[in-house]
């Protein structure tokens, strides 16, 4: 906890501490030499009394989903100096999970989380930053941005860019997801070469992030649910007014933060944790929020395993019925209420904690004070509470020999919790997605895809194409899949990710052969490869590491020191 702040600026020394919130002293200002290159960025001789504040721009023209987000953060700069603060503005990297997908580059997507986290926190801290406004859009700016602000504890609010609108095709709602499940139809010879081509044209009509609930919509909710970010923004539309609007009282609200030392881990605890759990859980979120929930933790110094997203799912329904495995995007969810109802009926059924602080100083309680305890009866996208989508959460943690650290399934959307059928190996996404589109995959198999964990690819690579591929070919309830790998927050079906321990450190998933009998079982929570214990020693030690496939560069250094998924894929676990 910081009970007083130094900021050192050339000569300058300015002191911020609890007795001087709202002001600070200054010694020796009017020597400083390098307060002529803070002139140079537009401070004024008053300004140099005033709270320094980052705004941490993910804008890019490389993916939708950022491209909008500079407008958002010019915004947020004439805010912060409405407020009587001073902005100042810095750029964060993304990478397009959906444009990556299926190829090397995918490969750096989550890598790309840990880069963001350590360039928030390097610039916020080499610059002596008194509090920051971090916007995003792509899935990994989320949890980028919040492993840097826990690290750090500087007042900070998170702003999401905004989901994209959905694009619309012979009368059905489209998102990115539809486009990869086409091509699965297409080789499945459902639909012909002019209707696969104009999904691909429709599927994206403008920016902000993919509609549905996939991971970059589900990370935006769960923030809100954090008290991290202002009600109702979660949901919003990239292009509307009001996400404009919503960035500019965030940065009004930063500043009043900073006044007051309302710092983030007061507000990121164990307690909103389960919160932001628990809305994952209620609105049918993505597997990545399990992943980086576990990261956002331990950069806040909070105890979360995988067995406490189970216990939350144990008690928590799925309330909301959006994509991937329901019919509604985000823009529909915000239409019927958005997080905040969502929040409410969880909250009037003991299932989250009122007493958590949100940004604004507000506990979650009186956030929600003036939302009704049920949705509205003129929307089907939020169920009423005596008749959700399902009884239990969707994000069940699966063990067993096949995973003895655990690994993650969404249980949604499938019509038999049970599969029990021959292992078809691959050591790669690309092999697997040709076996595919080549026919040669049948009802009954489990497909195992390995070495793509986080050491092993490295970076935890999505397998989007190959599940799309599955559901597009019909045999999302005849075919399961499991990996060390991730799964995109668009996938769906009998699918089993993040397996620990992974097979570049010799986990059980580096032991299976081509016909082994493997059982995912949803309703007892396990994996199992029916392979006599005695057998899986001997084909360990038969077992050879494969040798790294970078030896310089970011991957390199991420596959040195990247922790199991089962901890979050974290890089700073341990290091001394």
């Amino acid at each position: 906890m910081r009970h007083k702040k130094i900021l050192a600026v050339g000569a300058s020394v300015i002191i911020m501490s609890e007795n001087l919130k709202s002001q600070v002293v200054t010694q020796g200002v009017q020597r400083s030499p390098n307060r002529a290159m803070l002139r140079a960025v537009g401070f004024q001789d008053a300004d140099f009394t005033k709270a320094i504040v980052g705004i941490a721009n993910g804008y890019s023209t490389i993916t939708p989903c950022n491209m909008g987000i500079n407008q958002l953060a010019q915004r947020a700069e004439v805010a912060v100096k409405t407020a009587g603060a001073m902005p100042q503005m810095f750029g964060t990297i993304t990478i397009s999970d959906g444009i990556s997908m299926g190829t090397e580059g995918m490969k750096y997507s989550l890598v790309s989380r840990e880069v963001i986290a350590d360039s928030i926190e390097t610039a916020c801290t080499g610059q002596s930053m008194d509090g920051v406004l971090a916007i995003g859009g792509c899935d990994k700016n989320m949890p980028g941005a919040m492993i840097a602000i826990a690290r750090m504890n500087i007042p900070a609010v998170f702003v999401y860019g905004g989901t994209i609108k959905p694009g619309h095709y012979n009368g059905k709602d489209l998102t990115v997801v539809s486009s990869f499940e086409a091509v699965g139809q297409h080789s499945a010879k459902k639909i012909d070469d002019s209707e696969l081509l104009e999904i691909e044209r429709r599927a994206c009509p403008g920016a902000g992030s993919c509609g549905g609930m996939y991971t970059a919509n589900t990370m935006s909710s769960a923030f809100e649910a954090l008290g991290m970010s202002l009600p109702y923004s979660s949901t919003m539309a990239a292009e509307d007014a009001e996400k404009a609007d919503s960035t500019e009282k965030s940065a009004h609200v930063l500043v009043e933060a900073i006044r007051k030392q309302l710092l983030p881990r007061q507000i990121i605890t164990r307690k909103s944790i389960e919160n932001a759990i628990s809305v994952i859980m209620a609105v049918g979120g993505s597997t990545n929020a399990v992943l980086h929930f576990l990261a956002i933790a331990n950069a806040a110094g909070i105890e979360l395993a995988l067995d406490d997203f189970e216990a939350v799912r144990a008690r928590v329904p799925v309330l909301c019925d959006l994509k991937p495995s329901g019919q509604y995007v985000a823009t529909d969810l915000h239409k019927a209420g958005g997080i905040p109802q969502v929040m409410k009926m969880l909250l009037a059924h003991g299932l989250i904690h009122g007493d958590c602080l949100t940004i604004s100083g507000q506990t979650i309680a009186e956030t929600l004070a003036n939302i009704p305890e049920e949705p509205s009866a003129n929307q089907d996208v939020i169920r009423p509470w005596n008749n959700p989508m399902y009884a239990q959460g969707h994000l069940a943690i699966l063990k067993g020999n096949l995973a003895t650290e655990g690994a993650v399934a969404k249980i949604t959307g499938i019509k038999k919790a049970t599969i029990s059928g021959p292992a078809r190996v691959f050591e790669s996404e690309e092999s697997c997605l040709d076996a595919i589109l080549a026919k040669k995959i049948n009802p009954g198999d489990v497909i195992v895809i390995r070495y793509e964990g986080p050491k092993g690819g490295p970076g935890m690579r999505e397998m989007l194409a190959p599940t799309s591929a599955i559901i597009g070919a019909g045999l999302g309830d005849a075919v399961g899949l499991i990996t060390d790998g991730r799964f995109s927050g668009g996938t769906y079906g009998m699918v089993v990710g993040h397996v620990a321990p992974e097979a570049a450190v010799g986990g059980a998933i580096a032991l299976v052969h081509e016909g082994d009998t493997i059982t995912i079982d949803a309703n007892s929570r396990s994996l199992q490869l029916h392979v006599s214990d005695e057998e899986l020693a001997q084909r360990h030690a038969n077992w050879q590491a494969p040798p790294p496939r970078y030896t310089t560069g970011v991957l390199a250094k991420y596959a040195k020191l990247v922790s199991s998924s089962s901890l979050g894929a974290v890089t700073d676990l341990n290091l001394f």
